[in-house]
């Protein structure tokens, strides 16, 4: 694992290459940023932000996501992948809204881990993304990749990366870590054809062959 101060140094690096770092997901509400993360599952963010205009529109809350047709969530959804599974937890997680939390997204990580969908993954970035108060570091395949190759953590699972980089990153850096390894992993640290030669933090890497 690297050292804080290398971390830290790593961060700043980061946020200097990209000052723009934020969400790629569309929302207005928790609600949405919800829905949102569960259909990003294995998809690109662009094709949800396609997909969800036509499906907030017609199902704008909990309430009424609860009640749709599970055929015409599936309808809409189709183009995200994994169609059949995900309307499930969608129209699930929006009757445990209703049924359990008066209908309000709550704001906290063990509520949100409860919801059908929901992983500790999504949990950080709603969290983050809806209520501005981050609780860990969401773990996408970006986030893995990244952490393996530069020496955060020699793990595998998400949960166990996420613990090693909570070792080495101070809670202030919470917010701008979850976007910038999204960032660097879909820039520069892609999986195919990554960018070494260009990267701002290859001096900390162990893949980069000086």
């Amino acid at each position: 694992m690297k050292s804080k101060k290398d971390a830290i140094e790593i961060i700043k690096i980061l946020k200097q290459y990209y000052p723009d770092a934020t969400c790629s997901l569309d929302f207005k509400n928790p609600f949405e940023m919800l829905i949102s993360v569960m259909l990003s599952a294995q998809c690109t963010d662009e094709r949800v932000n396609k997909t969800t205009p036509e499906l907030f529109k017609k199902y704008p809350t909990p309430k009424e996501m609860a009640k749709a047709d599970i055929k015409d969530i599936e309808k809409i959804i189709h183009p995200c992948g994994f169609y059949k599974n995900k309307s499930k937890n969608i129209k699930a997680c929006s009757q445990k809204l209703i049924e359990k939390f008066n209908g309000v997204v709550p704001e906290n990580m063990e509520e949100l881990q409860s919801l059908p969908g929901v992983g500790r993954k999504s949990a950080n970035v709603i969290m983050l993304e809806a209520f501005h108060n981050p609780q860990g570091i969401a773990v996408d395949t970006h986030a893995k990749r990244i952490s393996n190759k530069i020496g955060f953590s020699n793990n595998q699972e998400p949960e166990k990366i996420e613990q090693d980089l909570l070792k080495q990153i101070p809670k202030e850096y919470y917010y701008d870590v979850n976007h910038l390894l999204v960032w660097h992993g879909r820039n520069i640290c892609n999986a195919r054809n990554p960018k070494c030669t260009e990267c701002p933090v290859n001096k900390y890497c162990n893949y980069f062959k000086k």
